[in-house]
């Protein structure tokens, strides 16, 4: 990867601050991978494609440290949760076998798997001795007839972020627009109803959440040629330049690939959510409205009058647990302002939010949904969201996994949104899930009974000692 490559995925088109300057994505810092480096984004933007061998070219701990960090869930093959690599040494290192060791790992992954196409991650060891992963990949699938896709992410390549779009940039070289999609099944087909072909970029299907969104696709005559990645598979990747319509669904990650299928072909898209009630019938809507189909866009009107009408009955009661209750949410990129949404949706207030991984973009929605003067957390040091809950008063901590301990350690209710969590929360069924998680948690005894003195400190125990 050169410089002047990295530079141009830095300068995204795509991105909002472009419209108003030219000033680029900012370049990475000391310690901006603190949050993951560009090989971990590359990697959990690409592992679910779940008939693909991922190999890991490096040594094994950026194979350990990144395997199965993302709860995404599959509806059929599960290669894509065996972790591969080539566990190089120093001494591969020294004798310069790293090259031969990827070669004898793809023939290993082809013979053993039989995949649709194997994936070569690059790592920081790799890409600073010089491996050439293209060229051994190329030759690779000359020779053992599988497609051989090198992801060339380095982890000093910069960030998370720059690592989604490192993979952005594979899929769109290697693999978009090298196959069709699968003919439209008979049973898929019904009379009155045009079914059109739409993309998902951007959808990881963490926990099985798009499951709940996938039947009201299915219901509007909506087939998804491929959710670039959530329950993917390689072929439907292959075919992306197919759709009709693509709908980004994470703000940042693969904002590149929804770009060029639109320059390359002719492919329209637009940034949405699928959290919480509001944004999902919006969602629904504007896929209509592009689509230009009348008879779709009633069809909308109609499923959506009735899951509306459904979910806000199912929600009563645990509304009225939840209202007025305040909460502090340390998230970012699209959560940041579409969970937001979604706990407004539940009568909540949100006290703050964090913004450490959001566009400008993000951050406008968050001031339209809470106002110009929200709070914006860029830094999320445990000391700092322990002072934001005290200041605000807040009930609940929903963030992430890595400050579960901080939240306990100060005896407060805490919820995991982020990608390993166990419950989807996407469309009308996954608000009913945030609906009931959030109440267990805040409703939980164990909050009572740590936050009470130790029985041998209270004062009847004191006395009695002291008689």
């Amino acid at each position: 990867m050169h410089a002047k490559d990295i530079a141009q995925l830095l300068d995204e088109p795509a991105c909002s601050h472009n419209h108003k300057e030219k000033s680029a994505c900012a370049k990475p810092k000391p310690g901006a991978t603190d949050g993951g480096c560009a090989f971990d984004g590359a990697q959990i933007a690409l592992l679910p494609i779940a008939d693909v061998a991922h190999i890991v070219h490096g040594p094994i701990a950026c194979a350990g440290s990144s395997w199965d960090n993302r709860g995404t869930r599959s509806s059929g093959p599960t290669l894509y949760r065996i972790g591969m690599t080539t566990d190089l040494t120093e001494q591969d290192v020294i004798m310069g076998r790293g090259e031969k060791r990827l070669l004898h790992a793809i023939r290993q992954a082809v013979d053993e798997f039989s995949p649709a196409a194997v994936f070569v991650y690059n790592t920081c060891v790799t890409a600073l001795i010089g491996d050439d992963v293209d060229a051994v990949c190329k030759a690779a699938a000359g020779h053992f007839g599988v497609p051989v896709v090198p992801v060339d992410a380095a982890g000093f390549y910069g960030t998370k972020n720059m690592g989604n779009r490192l993979a952005g940039e594979a899929m769109f070289k290697y693999v978009i627009g090298t196959g069709e999609p699968l003919p439209l099944p008979a049973s898929a087909e019904r009379p009155g109803i045009r079914v059109h072909d739409i993309n998902l970029i951007g959808e990881y299907n963490i926990a099985g959440e798009f499951w709940h969104v996938l039947p009201l696709l299915d219901e509007l005559g909506l087939r998804v040629i491929c959710t670039l990645s959530g329950d993917a598979r390689f072929h439907e990747v292959q075919a992306m330049h197919r759709a009709e319509l693509s709908m980004v669904v994470c703000a940042k990650a693969l904002l590149n690939v929804a770009r060029k299928l639109e320059s390359s072909f002719g492919v329209p898209w637009f940034e949405g959510s699928f959290y919480g009630v509001n944004d999902t019938s919006e969602a629904l809507r504007t896929i209509a409205r592009m689509l230009g189909d009348e008879d779709l866009a009633a069809r909308v009107e109609t499923l959506i009058a009735r899951e509306e009408a459904r979910i806000d009955l199912a929600l009563a009661p645990w509304r009225a647990r939840l209202d007025g209750k305040r909460v502090l949410l340390y998230t970012g990129g699209v959560k940041s302002w579409s969970v937001v949404s979604a706990l407004q949706d539940l009568g909540m207030t949100v006290v703050a939010t964090g913004t450490k991984k959001s566009t400008e973009e993000d951050k406008q929605r968050i001031r339209e949904l809470m106002g110009e003067e929200a709070r914006m957390l860029d830094e999320g040091s445990p000391q700092a969201l322990l002072d934001c809950m005290r200041d605000y008063r807040a009930d609940l901590l929903i963030a992430g996994g890595r400050n579960m301990y901080t939240a306990l350690k100060a005896r407060l209710p805490f919820l995991d949104i982020n990608q390993e969590r166990e419950f989807g929360y996407a469309g009308y069924e996954g608000m009913l899930e945030l609906a009931r998680q959030i109440a267990l948690t805040l409703e939980s005894p164990v909050w009572q009974a740590v936050r009470e003195r130790a029985p041998w400190d209270q004062p009847a125990t004191l006395h009695a000692a002291e008689a």
